[in-house]
């Protein structure tokens, strides 16, 4: 369960990762201070009670949204990505593009945690990172409703600025007992993917302290990184959803595991991030109970 070998690292020469980092920090605190503003016009502090076509449609499926503030978001990001990287390729979660095969590609979700957002469940973000060959170099994940910042460049560490612009230095829990661990999680908006996932996590659940679904994964994994929670698990998930966040999560100690770049989120491959202390231990575990495996749509 690590990091891409060094065999498989970028080429980062003249390339500063710490600016691109700054770049991402920027332009995801401006879009997330965007997604603030419009939650309340939006649906006031209720949710759904206050949707209609006109604000909220479905995407993959009927329980899939997205939302007038996604689409705005990513406009967002990406009219600052042409004033501040004109040359870089996008790509995003709700106006696609395509990987640059040689240059800068920003990987960009608007709102990750769409239905937290639509309900008024506090527990969603934006995600903006930088990839070179696929892997990600510098990002950022904004808390949109703590207004926390957590951001990484490659091989200088990760980073959480709070909202009183404290700078604090993220490290994983020294966790070493997987009874012992917190365990984050997501499930997918596919029935039979969502039925094996069930399936899994109960299996899972006598093996660990307890099991927490948050409703984010770029914040599940920030949290890996922040030491909230001590693992991160999910199948399906987009390289837009762990972008930035892994990379977080890897620049703070964890033991990474992700999907090529160019995998679709429809094959049902497996993202893990783990404390040093019980990824090997967490590993065999999801050997054993066949949780490695990808769980298709």
């Amino acid at each position: 369960m690590n990091a891409p070998p060094p065999t498989t690292r970028p080429d980062t020469e003249g390339l500063d990762v710490g600016a691109l980092r700054d770049v991402a920090v920027e332009i995801a605190r401006t879009a997330a201070d965007h997604v603030r503003r419009r939650r309340g016009e939006l649906f006031g502090f209720a949710g759904t009670a206050h949707a209609t076509s006109e604000t909220v449609s479905a995407k993959t499926s009927a329980t899939d949204p997205v939302t007038v503030a996604d689409r705005e978001s990513e406009d967002v990001v990406r009219s600052l990505l042409a004033q501040r990287r004109p040359g870089d390729a996008v790509l995003g979660e709700e106006g696609g593009g395509a990987a640059s095969d040689d240059g800068v590609t920003w990987v960009v979700d608007p709102i990750d945690g769409t239905v937290n957002f639509l309900y008024g469940i506090p527990a969603y973000s934006v995600s903006v990172a930088a990839q070179v060959g696929g892997v990600s170099v510098a990002g950022a994940v904004v808390d949109v409703v703590a207004d926390t910042v957590y951001c990484a460049a490659r091989g200088s560490g990760a980073t959480a600025i709070t909202a009183a612009g404290e700078r604090v230095a993220l490290t994983c829990n020294p966790v070493d007992d997987l009874s012992l661990a917190l365990v984050a999680t997501g499930f997918a908006y596919s029935a039979a993917r969502r039925a094996r996932q069930g399936e899994l996590v109960a299996a899972l659940l006598p093996r660990v302290r307890d099991i927490r679904r948050i409703g984010s994964a770029a914040l599940d994994l920030c949290m890996v990184a922040s030491g909230r929670t001590d693992a991160h698990y999910e199948h399906g998930l987009s390289v837009w959803d762990w972008a930035a966040g892994a990379l977080v999560a890897e620049e703070a100690g964890a033991a990474v595991r992700v999907p090529a770049a160019t995998a679709p989120g429809s094959d049902g491959r497996l993202v893990v991030a783990a404390a040093p202390g019980i990824a090997d231990e967490l590993a065999k575990v999801f050997t054993e109970l066949g949780t490695d495996a990808p769980i298709p749509a």
